[in-house]
């Protein structure tokens, strides 16, 4: 009966296009860290420019997020999306035919953003169709595009090996272009959706701290999870890889190894929206930033198998999933009006934080200490302050907004 009546209460093409379109987007993204270890072999990078190389097309969505939940929110999503999809085929095109050097490939990743910022549009659209009761799995399923890592770090690696790492840009352009005649074909905007509102309005949001609280905590799972998602080739290869150890692990089979972590933080999200609604998404982040913090310190223990190395990041990412559902299944109740200009500004937040985590902590601090057990000792420590600040946060949003008569679970 609850899911006939998930069925009912929106609009499934449009949920389904949201998907599709954050999960073709999503791949696309992710590229440069999925093809990390074949570009930077070209280029004979440092640690510190690895790290940076995979965070710039994080950095590039952080930046655009903002401006296209505004335009999402001002012409509608429909228009916004195939927006957004027409201006990431500019650095396909530019990676296919081009990234001769270093400083293309910075400026081909920074464009890459485009592909970063559907965020801001799918998630607004899933949410205007859907009642309060169903954000959390609405926002989930939409937000379960993530699992367009995967695709590209299974795929990637494999045709990069066979074609080269340019190949792979310009084929990228094929499920783009599908993905774009189904979202302008399937794509209705929601009847509900606001009217236009002049600029300062939708930037007034920022006057809230409520705005602050939520762009940190979504920076510490979204952030947590892309973050690594692009530099766990280079994490697996540098403690498990044939590069430094006799037999160790092939660059093709460190994908599959990152494929299988990227999907666990992927496909939890919509269950972590689905618990969220259940038991409530304050109650539910408490654990999950316990969780990811006590895996953080697992992992810098360095275990000597990647098979168990394997198990802590996959808890570690599928909690980081679990948490960007149960973020969004807060924010639309304290934001119902600013839906797409919110989510802009917290998923640019949250692609700050994944800029972050591999620029400033995991890749310098191993290129000081020659090892990643500090940088993720300083993960940990980060996750379980957040845990302690949430905690007191949500104590305040009980006694203020986040009111059990809404209807809400929070």
């Amino acid at each position: 009966m609850e899911a006939k009546g998930f069925r009912k209460a929106g609009h499934s093409p449009s949920l389904l296009s949201a998907f599709l379109y954050f999960d073709v987007s999503f791949m696309i993204w992710v590229l440069c860290g999925a093809l990390s270890l074949y570009i930077t072999k070209d280029f004979g990078l440092s640690d510190t420019q690895k790290a940076t190389m995979v965070a710039i097309p994080i950095l590039g969505g952080s930046v655009f997020r903002i401006p296209m939940g505004i335009l999402a929110d001002r012409i509608g999503c429909k228009k916004a999306g195939l927006t957004g999809m027409g201006l990431t085929l500019i650095p396909l095109v530019w990676g296919w035919l081009g990234g001769t050097s270093l400083q293309q490939i910075h400026m081909i990743g920074f464009l890459l953003g485009f592909a970063g910022a559907s965020f801001a549009v799918s998630l607004s659209l899933a949410s205007r169709w859907y009642p309060p009761q169903y954000q959390g799995l609405a926002m989930g399923i939409a937000g379960a595009g993530n699992s367009g890592t995967a695709l590209a770090t299974f795929f990637g690696p494999q045709i990069a090996q066979v074609y080269g790492w340019h190949n792979v840009f310009g084929l990228a352009m094929i499920p783009l272009i599908l993905v774009m005649i189904v979202y302008a074909i399937l794509v209705k905007d929601a009847p509900n959706a606001p009217a236009p509102k002049p600029l300062k309005d939708y930037l007034s949001v920022f006057k809230h701290a409520d705005t602050w609280w939520f762009s940190m905590f979504y920076a510490i799972t979204f952030g947590g999870f892309v973050g690594f998602a692009n530099y766990a080739s280079i994490f697996f290869y540098d403690v498990y890889g044939d590069n430094g150890h006799p037999g160790g692990l092939t660059k093709v089979q460190v994908g599959y190894l990152v494929t299988i972590t990227v999907i666990a933080g992927s496909f939890f999200r919509p269950l972590g929206g689905w618990i969220a609604d259940k038991i409530g998404g304050m109650r539910l982040l408490v654990i999950l930033y316990s969780v990811v913090s006590v895996c953080a310190f697992a992992i810098a223990t360095m275990p000597s198998s990647f098979l168990v190395m394997l198990l802590y990041t996959s808890v570690m990412m599928a909690c980081l999933g679990m948490g960007n559902g149960s973020v969004f299944q807060i924010i639309p109740q304290r934001f119902s009006s600013e839906i797409g200009v919110i989510t802009g500004i917290v998923g640019a937040a949250g692609g700050l934080g994944g800029y972050l985590l591999p620029t400033y902590i995991l890749g310098p601090l191993k290129q000081s200490t020659g090892s990643q057990v500090t940088g993720f000792l300083v993960v940990g420590s980060i996750v379980l302050l957040t845990t302690l600040i949430f905690y007191a946060v949500t104590r305040s949003w009980r006694k203020s907004w986040a009111k059990a008569e809404s209807g809400v679970n929070f």
